[in-house]
């Protein structure tokens, strides 16, 4: 009992010269540190936890302070590690959602036509069909050409040039869609020689598929293509 008395003593005492000398802290002056020790009478042995105590925390003369950067690391990596397993859980459902709502192998097929324009005549359209709209592929030639690109644009209802609305000059790529009500127009027919005429609605297009009279308010559409060599075209 002696020693419990002497050890909780000292143990106010360094609480007492702390408080009233704090610059003792600055200074480094060393205050014996007392040990706590659970007194109790029984035959059973005292239980032990050092082992599952961290290192830094088994000494009691050291601040917490002093040890909580190591210790918020050990807290905090399962945490971050848990996140960025999520993340890329996250990740991988998301994308298979996504890749469902993905068009099919056949409707990407469907999406892109390729055409061989090698047999198509000159001054001659042919027609196809892409994504089930009619496309006109019209062969034009120099004598059409110069027509078109002597007309002054400011005289037409959706003014633009030929030469904007065709990768080459001699082919002209257009969707047979009019743009009034939806009717096909016929090739080679209207007021404009070699140009397109609606008979639902008395539309008249050019060969450049820009609007010259009738209802329709704007040129028929050109349609995304390339030519992928001198002898096929690929819509799409």
């Amino acid at each position: 009992m002696d020693r419990i008395k002497s050890s909780f003593i000292i143990y106010n005492l360094r609480l007492v010269i702390k408080r009233l000398f704090p610059i003792i802290d600055r200074l480094n002056v060393h205050i014996p540190c007392v040990h706590s020790r659970s007194v109790y009478h029984g035959d059973y042995p005292k239980p032990e936890f050092d082992e599952l105590r961290k290192d830094s925390t088994k000494n009691p003369c050291v601040k917490n302070s002093e040890s909580a950067d190591e210790r918020k690391v050990a807290a905090y990596l399962p945490t971050f590690v848990a996140g960025v397993a999520g993340l890329y859980a996250s990740k991988a459902i998301i994308h298979q959602h996504l890749m469902t709502m993905a068009p099919s192998r056949d409707v990407l097929a469907a999406a892109k036509t390729e055409v061989n324009i090698a047999n198509i005549p000159e001054n001659k359209v042919q027609i196809i069909k892409w994504q089930g709209r009619p496309v006109f592929i019209y062969h034009r030639s120099q004598e059409l050409i110069d027509q078109e690109r002597a007309m002054n644009i400011v005289e037409l209802r959706d003014p633009e040039e030929d030469s904007a609305r065709s990768k080459r000059p001699e082919w002209m790529v257009l969707i047979g869609i009019c743009t009034h009500l939806g009717c096909v127009p016929i090739p080679n027919a209207g007021v404009v020689p070699g140009g397109f005429f609606c008979p639902c609605h008395g539309s008249h297009f050019d060969t450049a598929g820009r609007v010259r009279k009738g209802p329709a308010p704007k040129n028929l559409v050109v349609p995304p293509y390339q030519f992928t060599d001198d002898q096929n075209l690929l819509i799409g």
